[in-house]
């Protein structure tokens, strides 16, 4: 199969769909990998590393769409590069469909086999594609959060972990899955009072094990929620439906009503976000304010920290490429059921039903494409 890695052009986006040592994978596969000239030299991986690896340079993105059998990216696909799509066409990379209709009607309008790395799921479940992002952004929700409480950026003032003599600041944490987990590490770490709040008690119950009396736990409720959010410092989101927009969970009168200067910061923004008041920003402008509250709502939180993410994130997709590569993908989603929980769209068809609710598609399971 020909493989074609496009550079990135989101906002500040530096990550790179495939490594060198991800493209030597399929090259001694006897797959044909191309790469777009510099689409990895931001973050130190240099053209020359790549066509040691067997792939050959190629100076457009729009070489790589009317080549390559199957595109591998990292982020959405801008207007510009869905235009690029046809028919026939593999597209391997995040999506994050549910709040975004132009994208999605987009690819609908290509015809194109769109494999969402954010739905794939694992063998003892959880979704093992979106798993090092959310690591990476969690233990980044903390450090922007930080950051942007500083009065020069915008927020009240305050040393998160406080110093002798004067109260460590309140970091409340909604949802403790893969991006609660690790904010909740780094708060800890750095000696803030911290509340993680979820539905699952016995996820809270692993919790309580792992740091005992340094953080307090609470089931997630309007009422808890509530509470939590009018005494907080720092506000995490990282409350995640599979596939679906993220629920409001935190509503715009509960941020009228927060401390002045306080920061949120919205991890669930790729999936339309779960204060009320979010909408997405870049790492160019990352934050707005709404009612005295400073709001971080980066679409690509990982995009800032662009070499660890792209090695985080190849760890986990080179497999599926592989297998992508080597059997095409309607045998390689009927040997993988967790792969082909990934096909979101397919010849100009919804085949995520979560996406189909949300946005008013067909449902069209994808059993159908694969008979």
């Amino acid at each position: 199969m020909l493989v074609g890695v496009p550079k990135e052009i989101k906002n500040h986006e530096y990550r790179v769909g495939l490594t060198p040592a991800s493209v030597r994978e399929l090259t001694s596969r006897g797959h044909q990998v191309i790469v777009q000239k510099n689409a990895g030299t931001a973050i130190g991986l240099s053209d020359e590393q790549y066509v040691a690896a067997g792939a050959s340079l190629v100076d457009t993105a729009k070489e790589i769409f009317d080549r390559a059998q199957m595109i591998v990216k990292v982020k959405e696909p801008q207007p510009q590069e869905c235009a690029m799509l046809r028919e026939g066409q593999i597209l391997y990379t995040y999506l994050h469909l549910a709040p975004d209709p132009q994208q999605t009607a987009a690819l609908v309008k290509s015809g194109a086999t769109c494999i969402a790395y954010e739905t794939i799921t694992g063998p003892g479940g959880g979704l093992p594609l979106l798993a090092p992002m959310s690591e990476v952004a969690g233990r980044m929700s903390i450090q922007a959060g930080a950051a942007h409480l500083e009065k020069s950026k915008g927020g009240m003032g305050l040393l998160l972990g406080g110093v002798p003599g004067v109260e460590a600041g309140h970091v409340v944490i909604i949802g403790a899955g893969v991006v609660g987990a690790n904010a909740l590490q780094i708060a800890v770490g750095i000696g803030a009072r911290v509340t993680v709040l979820d539905k699952n008690v016995d996820r809270l119950r692993q919790l309580d094990l792992v740091f005992g009396n340094r953080i307090s736990t609470l089931y997630s409720n309007a009422h808890t929620v509530e509470e939590s959010v009018l005494s907080a410092d720092l506000v995490v989101g990282g409350v995640l439906v599979p596939g679906a927009a993220a629920p409001k969970l935190v509503t715009r009168d509960m941020i009228s009503r927060m401390r002045q200067g306080a920061v949120v910061v919205d991890v669930a923004i790729d999936q339309g976000g779960c204060f009320e008041t979010s909408h997405a920003t870049t790492h160019a402008e990352p934050t707005y304010i709404v009612d005295g509250v400073v709001h971080y709502c980066v679409a690509n939180m990982p995009g800032a920290v662009a070499r660890t993410s792209t090695f985080a994130l190849n760890n986990a997709t080179i497999g599926h490429a592989v297998a992508l590569a080597d059997k095409g993908w309607r045998q390689a989603l009927k040997d993988n059921p967790h792969l082909k929980n990934g096909l979101n769209v397919c010849q100009g068809k919804v085949s995520y039903e979560a996406v189909a609710h949300d946005l008013g598609y067909e449902y069209v399971p994808a059993d159908y494409f694969l008979q």
